[in-house]
């Protein structure tokens, strides 16, 4: 008479196949085979298991000896099945790629698995698995601009070296304006977010003015001086530089990081920083504006307060874009940190 391979567990396959006999998101064959190399591991025979488990005495002798003779991969994955590698399919796999990332559509500018499924003669669904298999997303487009600015490594070490090295006596700036803020009001009123249905606001508006916003964000402690202009000429420039005087402590350097926008280098601002010597401007790379840490804060108040916002009146926009905002930076405990460090960024920009 024929007995069953004795099944033994140690500690971390028995660990291993009970996870897996609960888990909700593996497969369900895996599932099964786990707890029919459980049942067995107990001391069930073949006949019993197959009835708990409901599958045929095969199946539970297959998956026995199999876990007898090769263990947790003996049924992780299905033993390798007879007959001619799939020659067709590959080629089409490799075509589906190569037209996908070498060619485009002759009246088109990217490929839809409709279009490239009716030149290949294929599915679209055979498309769509391919693409999915291979990370590949015709429909997607990413920008970008790369900087050419000579000093390009000049400027970097030096910005990234006040964010991770500040300068003793000395306070650190981010300096920019966020320019041409809409204040706008929407013609009807919008339906708030309801169970199976998202906010709403109409596509039209009226606009009641436009605004500009000066901000100077302390990297160190994450305060912010801010203020609201309705120009952004050298003379607003100038104006919140004297802002920044008078709010900061005069006994302290102060180093503004800024942009390459022709009004921080105007003859009329030069000449007040060179009667304010403790003001040392240093500019970012151009096409950078990601070194400035400042358009962090632009890229909040723009998401949360102002791209969904109304505002009826253009006062109502600068007291929202100033005030109310600056107090929620000073009393947020999360600051803005800058971690990279210099080799990494390097290395990134030679990439």
């Amino acid at each position: 008479m024929r007995r069953a391979c004795e099944i033994r567990l140690t500690v971390e396959d028995k660990a291993t196949l009970e996870r897996w006999s609960r888990s909700r998101s593996t497969e369900a064959r895996l599932v099964e085979r786990s707890r029919i190399i459980l049942l067995a591991a107990d001391g069930l025979e073949n006949k019993g298991i197959a009835a708990e488990v409901g599958v045929t005495r095969a199946t539970v002798s297959r998956w026995r000896n199999r876990f007898a003779e090769r263990g947790i991969p003996g049924i992780e994955k299905d033993a390798p099945r007879g007959g001619r590698p799939p020659k067709t399919r590959d080629r089409l796999v490799r075509k589906i790629i190569e037209m996908t990332t070498q060619q485009k559509p002759a009246n088109a500018t990217h490929w839809s698995t409709r279009t490239l499924a009716e030149v290949l003669g294929t599915s679209r669904s055979m498309i769509s698995r391919v693409w999915r298999a291979n990370g590949l997303k015709p429909h997607l487009v990413r920008t970008f601009k790369v900087s050419n600015d000579p000093k390009f490594v000049e400027k970097l070490v030096d910005v990234v070296g006040l964010y991770l090295d500040p300068p003793e006596h000395a306070l650190v700036l981010c300096v920019d304006e966020k320019s041409q803020i809409q204040a706008l009001d929407r013609t009807q009123k919008s339906l708030p977010i309801y169970p199976g249905r998202c906010q709403t606001m109409t596509h039209d508006y009226k606009r009641n003015g436009t605004t500009t916003l000066f901000a100077a964000l302390n990297v160190v402690e994450g305060r912010l001086i801010g203020r609201c202009m309705s120009r952004h000429r050298h003379q607003e420039f100038i104006k919140f530089l004297k802002q920044i005087d008078s709010e900061t402590p005069p006994e302290l350097d102060l180093h503004l990081i800024v942009d390459n926008y022709a009004t921080h280098k105007h003859p009329n601002v030069q000449k007040w920083l060179k009667r304010h010597r403790r003001f040392h401007l240093h500019f970012i790379p151009t096409s950078s504006s990601w070194l400035n840490l400042v358009e962090r804060w632009f890229r909040e108040i723009t998401d949360k307060r102002i791209r969904r916002g109304v505002f009826i009146l253009y006062a109502a926009m600068s007291e929202t874009s100033s005030n109310r905002w600056k107090l929620s930076v000073i009393s947020d405990s999360r600051l803005w940190a800058w971690v990279v460090e210099m080799p990494s960024m390097t290395s990134l920009m030679a990439a």
